[in-house]
């Protein structure tokens, strides 16, 4: 080749991972030859890779099943590439990096060490303005919210909605109005509360605007956000 091709050379067009499908499409290695062309056959390269497939699914609160089914691949096969039963072979790539929601050179780049501050836009529904306080992570799927309610929100639904899982709540400011089941209570700041939310449920404001830090599960986070 004309010019020397460096990983992280910023100055030359083409990416260091496309050197790499270079070195396995040489008259040395024929395309045709699955063992040398349509594998991993970096070693390093492989175990990185399958890293890194571990860590974005992880950050995202994804199953094994859910990347398999964006990637068209069967579950078994992403759990033994994931695991290194199996190698990974180029043509997985494109579907896997889509499933992740990243590029093919995020998955083949080295680990890069993310922003720790949370930054995402708030959202607001049914009285609620809701800012994320945690990335999307595997730690049993808990999130962490910072809540403000609209003195508006004052009025209980009928009937109270019930789902699986666990909600905890502290009060920052204001007086939150909590009905669980037969019981209707007043949240002052300072207090926490948690309960489980098979029990009917619902939070709002008594005579002002309440703001809260809330840790959710997957079925909270949905019913409060999402539905």
């Amino acid at each position: 080749m004309g010019n020397s091709l460096v990983a992280g050379d910023d100055t030359n067009p083409m990416r260091w991972w496309q050197v790499h499908l270079l070195y396995w499409q040489t008259p040395a290695y024929p395309i045709g030859e699955a063992t040398m062309a349509d594998e991993l056959t970096d070693t390093s390269l492989d175990q990185r890779v399958r890293g890194r497939l571990r860590e974005f699914r992880g950050q995202r609160g994804l199953t094994l099943q859910q990347v398999a089914d964006v990637a068209n691949l069967d579950v078994s096969t992403l759990s033994r590439l994931e695991s290194g039963k199996r190698r990974l072979a180029i043509d997985h790539l494109p579907g896997l990096s889509r499933a992740l929601g990243v590029t093919v050179d995020q998955l083949l780049g080295p680990a890069v060490t993310p922003d720790p501050r949370v930054r995402v836009e708030p959202r607001t529904r049914d009285g609620l303005t809701m800012w994320p306080l945690t990335h999307r992570g595997p730690a049993g799927g808990l999130v962490a919210y910072r809540f403000l309610v609209d003195p508006a929100r004052n009025t209980p639904p009928d009937p109270l909605p019930v789902h699986d899982g666990h909600d905890w709540m502290y009060v920052l400011s204001g007086r939150m109005r909590l009905v669980l089941g037969d019981d209707d209570l007043v949240i002052d700041p300072g207090e926490a509360v948690e309960f489980s939310t098979l029990a009917p449920h619902w939070f709002g404001a008594i005579d002002g605007p309440v703001e809260l830090i809330a840790i959710l599960g997957p079925q909270g986070e949905r019913v409060h956000l999402r539905t």
